[in-house]
């Protein structure tokens, strides 16, 4: 069985990340659930996971969201 949208039913694909990312009901503190809501795009057939993971990753490797630097110390 393939990922990819055009392999997949909405149904499939909520399987899909339901058994990739685990038991997200079970997180303590509520990080799980925002995990899995990255993905929705991906289970309404809207974006690919690789695209989504792409996203994520650039976003997370380009500090955007993340303190800059002055001269004089870190801003926020």
């Amino acid at each position: 069985m393939g990922i990819l949208i055009k392999d997949t039913t909405k149904e499939e694909r909520e399987k899909i990340v339901a058994e990739s990312l685990g038991n997200i009901n079970g997180s303590c503190d509520g990080c799980m659930a925002g995990l899995a809501e990255m993905y929705q795009d991906y289970i309404d057939g809207k974006r690919e996971i690789s695209e989504i993971n792409m996203a994520f990753r650039a976003n997370y490797e380009s500090g955007e969201d993340g303190p800059t630097r002055s001269s004089c110390g870190y801003m926020v």
